[in-house]
């Protein structure tokens, strides 16, 4: 291993792609403070609460204020199990954050007005705190960003794709 490399396992940081295990060790610790921000961030707009998960598909829910099935909120989050998700619209449906209306064999969440309120402080909350130290931060801006995010979904696939691959061994 590289006695540069920033890695969490040096078993891992020792084949082909040193540098790999790098970017993952980047990912998980980025996986988990935003995890945390979230739930901080939700627990400062006043749901103390949530996990991570239920703050993420609030969210998604809430997104262009469109009704959404259980499957295409899954599928958009990218998470395998339905059951994660569907714990988290029952957990939001008891607090009164989100509703879910039957139509025909399918169920279609929406956030209540009392959701839309905290998300709202939620946003107001994360503009406070979160984007002056992002457009303080090294690389700052709108095309860090993007590159950013562009770069994260192409893992996304990759790490897709390889689970696929690893599935079928």
């Amino acid at each position: 291993m590289n006695a540069h490399l920033i890695a969490s396992s040096a078993h891992l940081a020792s084949g082909r792609a040193p540098d790999l295990s790098e970017v993952e060790f980047g990912l998980m610790i980025a996986g988990h403070a935003f995890d945390r921000w979230t739930v901080r961030c939700m627990a400062a707009a006043g749901l103390p609460d949530l996990t991570a998960t239920d703050v993420m598909v609030m969210h998604h829910v809430y997104h262009r204020q469109r009704s959404k099935k259980l499957a295409d909120i899954c599928f958009t989050l990218n998470v395998e199990d339905t059951h994660i998700v569907n714990y988290s619209l029952k957990k939001l449906e008891r607090l009164g954050i989100v509703a879910g209306e039957r139509s025909g064999k399918e169920v279609f969440y929406s956030v209540t007005e009392q959701g839309a309120g905290f998300i709202k402080r939620y946003a107001e909350i994360r503009e406070q705190c979160l984007i002056d130290g992002l457009e303080a931060g090294a690389g700052a801006g709108v095309e860090f960003t993007r590159q950013l995010a562009k770069t994260l979904r192409a893992l996304s696939g990759l790490y897709d794709q390889a689970a696929r691959a690893a599935t079928s061994l």
